[in-house]
């Protein structure tokens, strides 16, 4: 994935859709591209079909849920791959005093993917911050109503954004506008379109949420979080027990 991503423009230019400066820099998409490519596709269909929760996370209702956890879970390692070049870069820069010209700009980069994933799987775990003093209370045609809303809210965002947004991100993305540093990552390019492209994602998630969960019974939230408490607890155990077997 990481290659089809460095070398888009060159599938941009095989589509025509590339610019002068594209055509200087980059050659048309050739079969090692497409290779990589499909390479990517099957993986990211044989990690979808595979996705499955962890203990604690919400169950999953419909292949939605599926795809937004499993890019979840791509999330969730590139902040191991963050770490280690941020740590690979204090090491380079403090103790062999050679720092690197693309440590910066990969974590930032990487963080931008990171932050834009984790509303995705917020929304589809329902997780987000939400205040239940007096939701609790409502019949649940009332709660329904408003779901409804917030959904409602949610959608006319996401398309306020795509469509004030739009052209400027489409823009940039045809012109592969980097990032102007020595490194000069598509930052830009990449980012702005990816923006439009999650809060999309998260729309319909809350779409397919509201639809999911349209039948179930009234909801009810106690003052403390038992699920969240029982991890504590369960958390202070494991580590109890870790420190007396050492």
């Amino acid at each position: 994935m990481a290659w089809v991503i460095w070398y888009l423009p060159r599938f941009i230019i095989l589509l025509g859709a590339g610019n002068d400066n594209l055509n200087s820099k980059y050659q048309a998409a050739g079969a090692i591209d497409f290779l990589f490519l499909l390479g990517a596709l099957i993986a990211a269909v044989a990690g979808v079909r595979s996705a499955g929760v962890t203990e604690g996370e919400g169950v999953l209702e419909n292949p939605f849920d599926k795809l937004s956890l499993f890019l979840s879970r791509v999330t969730m390692l590139l902040v191991a791959v963050l770490v280690c070049v941020m740590f690979y870069e204090v090491v380079l820069r403090y103790v062999f005093e050679a720092p690197t010209l693309w440590a910066n700009e990969l974590s930032l980069w990487l963080a931008g993917f990171v932050f834009l994933f984790s509303g995705l799987y917020a929304m589809q775990q329902r997780s987000h911050i939400r205040i239940f003093l007096l939701y609790d209370v409502l019949p649940r045609w009332l709660q329904k109503i408003c779901d409804s809303i917030s959904t409602a809210l949610i959608v006319i965002f996401a398309i306020a954004m795509v469509w004030g947004s739009f052209d400027e991100a489409y823009s940039k993305f045809l012109r592969w506008e980097t990032f102007g540093t020595a490194f000069d990552p598509p930052i830009p390019a990449t980012m702005k379109m990816l923006i439009l492209v999650v809060i999309i994602l998260v729309a319909l998630q809350a779409v397919i949420n509201l639809i999911t969960d349209w039948n179930k019974g009234p909801q009810h939230h106690g003052i403390i979080d038992e699920t969240e408490v029982e991890d504590m607890i369960n958390t202070a155990q494991a580590q109890g027990n870790q420190g007396k077997s050492g």
